[in-house]
């Protein structure tokens, strides 16, 4: 999965506009020097989950301002998750949408559902629901960015290896012959 940012056609300047704010913010563009998921930045990530949010919940009618919104600041955390810091309270993953929340509410006015889906974005492993259809729209966007960020990198390794391209070839050859 290639990130989204690109040159948005004219069906998406809706979705331009209702992140420009964040997006131009100093804050959010630090999300840019920090690694999410191997090659994508937090700041990729983030702006990928909140386009497909907005297309999703366009398409069902739902509040795609609120969850596009929370979706382009839900990993707002500003910090390298993999190394340990001493003043870092709990697992990333369980701590991470609280602090991405916190850091969000000192640069925006969020409403109570934008802050819930920030919140609750990792549900299941933070255990508390989140209160709109909405926040389980994230969830699961952000859930299936994780895997296609992480399987560009695995795939794009994988065929580097010369062993491995000539095993995949020979193994599809073997697949079309069946």
């Amino acid at each position: 999965m290639k990130p989204l940012i690109k040159e948005l056609s004219d069906n998406d300047k809706e979705f331009q506009k209702i992140i420009k704010e964040l997006i131009h913010n100093e804050t959010v563009q630090e999300m840019k020097n920090y690694r999410q998921h191997y090659e994508t930045s937090c700041f990729e990530h983030c702006y990928t989950a909140a386009y497909y949010c907005f297309i999703i919940a366009k398409k069902y009618h739902l509040d795609y301002q609120s969850l596009t919104r929370a979706a382009m600041l839900h990993d707002l955390f500003l910090y390298d998750w993999r190394v340990r810091q001493p003043d870092r309270k709990g697992l990333h993953a369980f701590t991470h949408g609280k602090k991405a929340c916190e850091n969000a509410c000192k640069l925006f006015d969020l409403n109570e559902k934008e802050k819930d889906i920030i919140t609750k974005h990792m549900w299941p492993v933070t255990i508390a629901f989140p209160k709109s259809i909405e926040g389980f729209i994230l969830t699961f966007v952000d859930k299936y960015c994780a895997l296609s960020e992480t399987f560009d990198v695995f795939q794009s390794k994988l065929f580097r290896k010369q062993a491995f391209r000539y095993a995949y070839v020979f193994l599809s050859l073997f697949i079309i012959r069946i």
